[in-house]
């Protein structure tokens, strides 16, 4: 709002199932069910939006503290005192082993190097301290990267010009989440976990690189709206996957796995990104600038609140 944007409705929209009430975020209740606990967001920049609703929510109730930050400020780390209770965001796009070349911008030297066979230290390392960690990932495996098992080519995606095997993004998604979800149920720490699903953008004319926009003030009505091939395709991959993982391992080792599937619920609100608003008064000099817009992250209050309201019904009922 301080950069501009000049409606505000998108900040009382709420998505409610269908035939039964979502009941709102109680943060009292979810920091006395946390005292002495600790959770994880595990992933991206949507992970990192995702903490941040939650922060919010839970400061009504009492100020968090950072207690630690990287070096990038990506990943950090909360303790709200009067209930012992500790908030972290992990940065790891890929959740897997990646070597990336890329600035603040996005902006890439090189291309993306993918280890198919080897998680993150980033956050297996840390996993045993946490009692509740919340994954997801998907976008950045739409980026141009080269394959590698056992530290060997194996191919890539969308690598023109480099004479390796294509093997799409799909195939590297699904290696990742194999890898990941083995990791979870196969690892002697009982904790609870969340898998959430893709996040859908709402780029139109174009991509965020590429003049995108997302003009929209409003949310989409049911029917009005079909989710994009490609967020169709990851949430496929990422259904397939958890339901095998909880086939095959179950919970037996008294590992809670859960789908957090936010992917529809998200993909009927347009109205809900910062677009051109990212940056302060965009237009302020001249009213047909162009301008980046960003149709991926959320604003808050805004939609993703009711991943939260999701969160703790499915931990308080579920």
């Amino acid at each position: 709002m301080r950069n501009g944007r000049p409606d505000s409705e998108y900040l009382y929209w709420r998505w409610n199932p269908r035939d039964c009430q979502l009941p709102r975020f109680n943060p009292e209740r979810f920091l006395d069910l946390m005292r002495n606990k600790s959770w994880a967001f595990i992933g991206d920049s949507i992970s990192r939006n995702h903490v941040q609703s939650l922060l919010c929510i839970l400061s009504q109730v009492e100020e968090a503290v950072e207690v630690y930050h990287d070096e990038e400020y990506r990943s950090k780390r909360w303790h709200f005192p009067s209930h012992n209770f500790t908030l972290s965001v992990i940065w790891t796009p890929f959740l897997i082993e990646a070597d990336v070349f890329e600035d603040i911008n996005g902006v890439s030297s090189s291309d993306i190097m993918l280890h198919l066979d080897k998680l993150d230290k980033n956050w297996t390392e840390q996993y045993k301290s946490f009692d509740y960690v919340v994954i997801a990932g998907g976008k950045w495996f739409l980026k141009t990267a080269i394959y590698y098992v056992n530290d060997t080519v194996m191919g890539c995606h969308y690598c023109p010009g480099r004479n390796l095997t294509e093997l799409g993004f799909e195939f590297a998604y699904r290696k990742a989440l194999q890898l990941i979800l083995n990791f979870v149920t196969g690892s002697d720490h009982k904790a609870f976990v969340f898998l959430r699903t893709t996040t859908p953008d709402h780029f139109e004319n174009g991509e965020w690189f590429s003049g995108g926009t997302c003009k929209r003030m409003v949310p989409f009505k049911e029917g009005e709206i079909d989710m994009r091939d490609i967020d169709r395709i990851m949430r496929d991959i990422e259904l397939e996957e958890f339901e095998k993982v909880v086939a095959d391992a179950g919970t037996e080792r008294g590992v809670i796995l859960k789908l957090l599937d936010t992917t529809h619920l998200s993909l009927l609100r347009p109205d809900g990104h910062p677009g051109p608003y990212r940056q302060f008064q965009p237009f302020a000099e001249d009213k047909n600038a162009t301008v980046q817009n960003d149709c991926l992250h959320w604003c808050l209050p805004g939609p993703i609140d009711s991943w939260n309201d999701l969160v703790m019904e499915m931990l308080v009922n579920g």
